[in-house]
């Protein structure tokens, strides 16, 4: 289970503990600058490249095969960047709302909006994302459709206590590919020509309906990608597993079991 911007491994809390109560062997990944993991101050630091090496080494240190892959916003470039290159070791695909990390975003046709032009800026974005901590507190404690409780509020701001920890939050927003010379745009290109080498497994698309990031274009785009998806569309916000994971975690095993 891959998590995005600007979460960690326990966004997945829910989802763990019903897997592994069903048996299910359950692997949540911390990325490099989120969670428990490592947070190099440097911004530059951070590329899709090396948070996909680190997911690419951590499957390699535990030897996982017959992965089922969950993936959700920039978990799915990264993930994808390992499941297109090993697809032999993919069993099934749980696409959340993501992107394969390429250029060919749907639900943004015309380039970045406004508000992600500031996001993206040098003196902007780091008032608003090291400073302000927008992502966590406006983007995730306020966009969903359900209130967080105080502990779960804690246990998003934790991570990134000090404005330092925080680089690898600056940095997503400046890594989507919307301009040509962008460094994620070879990986998402490749994973985009990859797709086909994951056509034939199982695939189980959970989609937020109330996601201001990811529209219906996007979801339009995984449906024609892998049209024989069995595709649940759920009322929820940017973060289905807070929003929805009562739904989503059935569904989920449902589909492990069947397939």
């Amino acid at each position: 289970m891959l998590h995005g911007q600007p979460t960690w491994s326990y966004l997945y809390r829910h989802f763990i503990r019903a897997l592994a109560d069903a048996g299910f062997r359950a692997v949540a990944h911390d990325q490099m600058g989120f969670g428990r993991s490592e947070k190099p101050p440097a911004v530059e630091e951070y590329t899709v490249q090396r948070h996909a090496a680190h997911f690419t080494e951590l499957m390699r240190e535990l030897t996982l095969d017959g992965v089922t892959l969950v993936v959700q916003d920039w978990g799915g470039p990264v993930g994808l960047a390992w499941g297109v290159e090993n697809p032999e070791r993919v069993r099934r695909l749980v696409l959340l709302n993501t992107w394969p990390g390429s250029d060919n975003f749907p639900d943004y046709p015309d380039g970045p909006p406004a508000f992600f032009r500031l996001l993206r800026g040098g003196r902007s974005g780091e008032l608003l994302v090291r400073r302000l901590q927008v992502f966590t507190r406006v983007f995730l404690f306020r966009g969903g459709t359900r209130a967080l409780d105080a502990a779960a509020r804690r246990a998003y701001l934790a991570p990134h206590a000090a404005p330092e920890s925080r680089s690898g939050v600056v940095r997503y927003p400046r890594l989507i590919p919307w301009d040509e010379d962008n460094p994620t745009l070879p990986l998402g290109r490749r994973n985009e020509e990859g797709l086909e080498r994951l056509a034939e497994k199982p695939v189980l698309i959970l989609w937020p309906t109330k996601d201001r990031a990811f529209r219906r274009r996007t979801l339009e785009y995984w449906k024609r990608k892998f049209s024989a998806a069995e595709v649940h569309e759920l009322e929820a916000g940017h973060y289905l597993q807070e929003d929805a994971h009562e739904r989503a975690v059935p569904l989920l095993l449902d589909f492990l079991r069947r397939t």
